[in-house]
Parts: structure tokens; sequence; C-alpha cells
């Protein structure tokens, strides 16, 4: 997107705002007059806005209210003003524009060189399936019991981080083939001090693990098919292309996944992978495997559980 001379000037127009609570309502209006495209840990214009302002000013991201009325700086509202310009006339999210991003209470370093993390399958590591607060157990039995994941496309690692947190006792292997992403993924894991618990490797998927075996894959692969990605709203395309692209029907590295989660996977564990929204598609493709869908409060089939017999 270019500007016109009718088209706001966050970075002059910034100037006559005061607050908080004016430069919120300022850029909401902004973004929804540009049309931007929010899909990357942000459902709305007032959401992405509050972020994007409160991450700039370096306040906690989850109380806009709290800071709502303070006055900017000359030099705070320049900055937010130029943020707010390349994300409405550049179409750049938010993330990347702040180098920062949160999933599930956890913060990341986000930039080009990874996908930004928006995975499902965080919330269902926090949820009964996974943490043995169903009644009839966890999928995976006692997380305490889980000594080993592997984390496959890891990008910027924060799935990796995440079992970490939630399976106190497992060792976690980190598989990409972007050596961005993994150059990424090694200052998140150093930010959090996990070096000594999750190895990075570059893979093309299982290629580089022979012989490794695993009580829990997890998974969040290129899924995008070739008809979608060319329609895919600019935000996307500042995103790495390997990342998303899933081939022409999208499904091309799930299928790969699926041929060789089994030589890789300990009984009585599983695989856990996030796929979009072609769950019908797949299971027409794979019509012998029991999948077991599993809901988060924002998805419904995007998300299958396999277990390690299931693959037999």
């Amino acid at each position: 997107m270019t500007s016109t001379p009718n088209s706001p000037d966050p970075i002059r127009e910034m100037g006559e705002l005061s607050t908080l609570r004016d430069v919120l309502r300022y850029a909401v209006s902004a973004m929804a007059g540009a049309g931007v495209h929010h899909g990357h840990g942000a459902s709305s214009a007032m959401d992405e806005a509050a972020f994007l302002i409160l991450e700039t000013l370096n306040l906690p991201v989850n109380d806009f209210n709290a800071f709502a009325d303070a006055r900017l700086t000359i030099r705070e509202k320049t900055l937010l003003g130029e943020r707010l310009k390349r994300r409405v006339e550049q179409r750049i999210p938010s993330a990347y524009l702040t180098g920062r991003t949160y999933l599930h209470g956890f913060s990341f370093r986000s930039d080009p060189r990874a996908i930004i993390p928006r995975s499902f399958i965080a919330d269902l590591l926090a949820s009964p399936f996974f943490s043995g607060e169903a009644e009839d157990g966890s999928l995976i039995g006692p997380k305490d019991e889980v000594t080993s994941v592997l984390d496959l496309c890891t990008g910027g690692g924060s799935i990796a981080i995440l079992a970490a947190y939630h399976f106190p006792n497992a060792e976690i292997t980190a598989v990409d083939l972007s050596p961005d992403a993994l150059a990424l993924a090694a200052e998140n894991i150093g930010d959090y001090g996990l070096e000594e618990r999750v190895d990075l490797v570059r893979s093309d998927l299982f290629s580089a693990l022979k012989g490794k075996t695993f009580d829990l894959i997890l998974t969040n692969p290129p899924y995008v098919d070739e008809e979608t990605m060319a329609m895919l709203p600019e935000e996307f395309r500042h995103e790495p292309v390997m990342a998303l692209a899933g081939g022409t029907d999208g499904f091309e590295l799930v299928r790969k996944i699926l041929a060789g989660a089994r030589a890789h996977l300990k009984p009585p564990g599983g695989i856990l992978c996030e796929i979009g929204t072609d769950r019908s598609l797949l299971e027409a493709l794979e019509p012998d495997l029991p999948f077991l869908w599993l809901d988060t409060e924002d998805s419904e089939g995007e998300v299958f559980w396999l277990k390690t017999a299931d693959l037999a």
C-alpha cells in the first residue's frame, strides 16, 4: 500500500495527540481505514493497536487501562508514528515492528527470520488434554514421566520452550530446515536459560534424526496450499515462504510427517499436529488414520492427535 495526498500521516498527526488513549483511538482508526489484516496474535484493530503501543513503550502488554491517561513525550510520539506508518502502509505485522511477541504468557523475540508464533498447540499443552486434569487422564500420561519431546518445524523455538516448561523432566529436540529460524530459536532459548535442555538440530523433517525416538512429537508444519498462498494478505508476505507453503494441497509436509513419525515415537506416546482448516481433506487423504481432533477456545478441527499405535 502506498500513501496518497489524502492518506493519514501518522508521523505528523501523532504530534496532535497527548495520551496513550488518544494514540489508541487514532491507531485503531488508521488500521481500520487502511484495511490491515490481523492474524499474527491479535484478532482486531483494538487488540493490535494496544499491543503495538504498549510494547513500543516497554509497558506491560496486558493492562492498557493502567497507562491510558499517561502523556507521551515527543520521542515516544515520533517512534509510535513511525511504527504505525509502517504498519498501515507496508503492512508489516506489529510483532516484527516491535521485535517481540507473546504466546500463552511467554515472551519471544520475533523477526522475519521465522514465522510469528501463533500455534494452537500452545493452548493444548496447557489444557486438560496434557495437564493431567482431565477426568480420564492426560493423552500422554503423567507429564513428569515424559522424558523426550520433538518439536518439528520449530521456527523461532516458541513451542520447544513451552514444552520444556510443561514437561519438566523432558529433553527437547527442536528441528528446522532454516538456519535463520534456528538462529532466532537459539536467541529465544538463551533468553530462558534452556540451552542445556533444548537441542537445536538443522534437519529436513526426520532426516537428521535417524535412530532417535521420542515420547511426544509436536509439530506446526507449513500447511498453506498453493491457491491460498497466492491470495494471502500482504502481512503474511513478510514471513518466510518456507514456513507457510505446504505444496499444491497444503499437505505435502504433513503426509511426510505422518509417514515418518512412527519410526521416531515410543509407545505409548503420540503426535500432536496443527494443520489449519482443511480437516476433511486430510481425512480423505488418510482414511485409515483415527484422527482425534482437539479443539481450543479459538479453533475447531485444526489440531489432531494420533497415538504411536495408531500409526502402526
